[in-house]
């Protein structure tokens, strides 16, 4: 009997699977269930787990748990230790799953909720799980070498050398919209202010506790970090009704930015054991459990998909940002389906706690998995909105007008109406005070995620949930914040290594805060550039944020592609190769339209010589005349970034395919830097 059913238990998932995927590709029209959209995620994922991840560890990489890994052979009982598979999935995973997989998506459901939801599916599997585990692989078999310097030692000096500065100028973006969002989520909201905030001395708290007070007890410390936390969404209603706090945490976006700025470089050089190890622990929790409880809250209330499944917007019009469905569903999407950021994790930070070659499958392929089913729910908090709420939060006072009535009137005449009335009520019951051009992403989903919970676990607590969904994206965002700068302090020290030995210890307290301090300033003034921007800076940063992203996952790609061939792996080349040559062609069509085009909203030289002419002729209110010059010279900065970054890309696909060619030609290559084989001796132990 069990035999049958083991038989029968693939083809039964697959069918359902391929139902639920028809279910959401052919309707139109009719409401569509929110189920659909799970089922179709679960059964999709699984099948990808079990038939494609397994085959390509097994068969591919040949991962093989006998051999000793770095965090082992390296242990220093500082950056390299041997840990627990499931801390490292946790790590792991509260590294990589920062803003990308929730505000992508609310953003792409502009397009409507179809176009966005297949890429999150196939895109993460066939594309972004493969990143992921192949580059872990790759990392843990060179000592935990970065993606940078895999480059240098794979490609040679050219490639090399492109993919290093590609990818530290690159990690600069990421960082800058990972600040921009949560500085668009907490701007002149006491109760956000103080939730996100109460976060980063609770996280210290837990980091002392479980070091000096209690080492060892996970379980008693996770349960006062979790308690603490949920006891900081409950403060932040004190805090908003008095009078006199209030004011306190009451700020301006300019003055929020400068204290994420302060975050940062503080995350950057303190020890990982007393913020970032025990903020990573809790916001696992908190993702994971968070995730979980929302999808219960779905079965139970099985909601309604409200947004259509494709929108006028698909012309390049929309609002919220501007570009055709192709390529900017992909490039907005970005980390829901596929993150270059996670290959600096997989490269930089995972393989020097990984124990054992066998759990590469379940932390890297399972980890993106479980960020792209984040997406997922993401998607469907979004699109179970009104779509007149969804784009009244969204679309930036630039677009819609200032005023509430006119905002409304804007977005009646698209096709979705709402009223005054309904945003100011809906405001009331979130404890904010308007809703109106709350641009980011990250409001519009904590409003989609609380009527989810406020329908499922009672509507009088609505506040309570707007304000936890906050928190709980901040928690996303400020994990990937400090983790990305801590990363990027890495990689500045291995570049100024090269010219000083010294900068290149990573223990070295000067060379720590020199780097850290260059590393803020760098993704601080692009935050600078996004938080003085008049259309909220969504518009001008996402699609860079989504084009360097995904053209980092390319240069991931790209190096995994080279050493597969340089490992006579030809015949299963393309298990890199076809998610590249996709990305490669988004990202290089994506930029040439933020450059070339002659859309005012669209491309970047486009927009600055128009608001240059409009400020030339005094056509500019006041205010935005005022901000006028620097802006123009951000989106002159934005175009000739795009530019540099995709000429790196091109430069490091060709010199990987110089290098394969010349491989297969049997002609001199730099040789393979995977480390020779030495026995696990924790494999012997346990």
């Amino acid at each position: 009997m069990n035999k049958i059913l083991q038989k029968c238990l693939w083809p039964f998932i697959t069918l359902m699977g391929a139902l639920a995927v028809g279910g959401i590709a052919i309707n139109r029209g009719e409401p569509i269930n929110a189920l659909w959209l799970i089922t179709a995620a679960l059964c999709i994922y699984a099948i990808g787990y079990r038939f494609y991840a397994l085959w390509i560890t097994s068969t591919v990489l040949i991962v093989d748990k006998t051999r000793a890994t770095p965090a082992e052979r390296l242990d220093n009982g500082r950056d390299f230790v041997p840990t627990n598979k499931w801390i490292v999935f946790g790590h792991h995973f509260a590294a990589i799953a920062g803003p990308g997989p929730l505000i992508g998506p609310t953003l792409a459901a502009q397009f409507g909720y179809l176009p966005g939801t297949l890429w999150i599916l196939f895109g993460a599997v066939i594309g972004g799980c493969v990143q992921d585990m192949v580059t872990l692989f790759l990392s843990t078999r060179r000592d935990a070498k970065s993606l940078g310097q895999m480059a240098r030692d794979e490609l040679g000096p050219l490639g090399g050398t492109a993919a290093l500065t590609a990818t530290f100028a690159i990690m600069i973006i990421l960082i800058a919209v990972l600040g921009l969002v949560v500085v668009n989520a907490m701007k002149h909201s006491p109760w956000a202010t103080f939730t996100v905030s109460a976060t980063i001395p609770i996280a210290m708290i837990i980091g002392v506790y479980m070091r000096y007070i209690r080492p060892g007890q996970v379980l008693e410390a996770s349960i006062i970090g979790v308690t603490l936390l949920l006891l900081s969404v409950v403060g932040g209603r004190f805090i908003d009704e008095n009078e006199t706090l209030r004011i306190l945490f009451d700020q301006e976006g300019l003055t929020l930015a400068w204290y994420v700025m302060a975050y940062g470089f503080a995350a950057a050089i303190l020890p990982v054991w007393l913020l970032l190890a025990p903020r990573d622990y809790l916001s696992t929790y908190m993702k994971i459990g968070t995730i979980t409880l929302l999808a219960i809250a779905i079965i139970l209330l099985q909601p309604n998909i409200k947004m259509p499944a494709i929108t006028q917007f698909i012309d390049g019009t929309g609002p919220i940002f501007s570009g055709k469905l192709f390529p900017f569903v992909f490039i907005t999407i970005a980390c829901g389906a596929i993150s270059g950021f996670h290959s600096l994790v997989a490269s930089g930070t995972t393989p020097k706690l990984l124990s054992n070659e066998e759990d590469i499958c379940m932390i890297g392929y399972g980890g993106m998995l479980l960020e792209s089913f984040v997406a997922i729910m993401a998607m469907i908090a979004a699109t179970v909105l009104d779509p007149g709420v969804f784009f009244a939060i969204n679309s930036p006072a630039g677009i819609v007008g200032a005023e509430a009535v006119d905002a409304v009137a804007k977005i009646a005449s698209w096709g979705f109406p709402v009223t005054v009335e309904q945003m100011q009520t809906l405001a009331h019951q979130m404890g904010e005070t308007t809703l109106f051009a709350r641009t980011g992403g990250a409001p519009s989903l904590a409003v989609g995620m609380a009527s989810i919970f406020g329908s499922a676990f009672g509507e009088g607590l609505l506040a309570i949930w707007y304000h936890f969904a906050i928190m709980f994206e901040a928690v996303f965002i400020l994990t990937t914040l400090d983790a990305g700068t801590r990363v990027g302090r890495f990689m500045l020290q291995d570049i100024l290594g090269n010219v000083w030995p010294k900068m290149g210890e990573t223990s070295w307290i000067p060379s720590v805060i020199f780097t850290s301090f260059v590393v803020v300033a760098g993704w601080g003034y692009f935050l600078y550039i996004g938080v003085i921007d008049p259309n909220g800076g969504v518009n001008i940063l996402w699609p860079l944020f989504g084009i360097a992203n995904q053209m980092l996952a390319a240069i991931a790609l790209s190096v995994a592609t080279g050493i597969l061939v340089k490992s006579d792996k030809l015949k299963y080349a393309w298990i890199t190769g076809i998610p590249l040559f996709w990305l490669v062609t988004v990202t290089s069509t994506a930029a040439w339209q933020k450059v070339c085009s002659d859309d005012i909203r669209l491309g970047f030289f486009s927009a600055a010589n128009d608001l240059a002419d409009k400020l030339a002729n005094g056509l500019l209110p006041p205010a935005k005349a005022a901000v006028a010059p620097q802006l123009i010279f951000n989106l002159q900065l934005d175009a000739w970034i795009t530019i540099s970054f995709v000429s790196l890309l091109w430069i490091i696909v060709f010199d990987m395919l110089r290098v394969s060619l010349r491989h297969l030609q049997g002609k001199a290559v730099p040789p393979l830097t995977e480390t020779a084989y030495s026995l696990s001796h924790l494999v012997e132990e346990s």
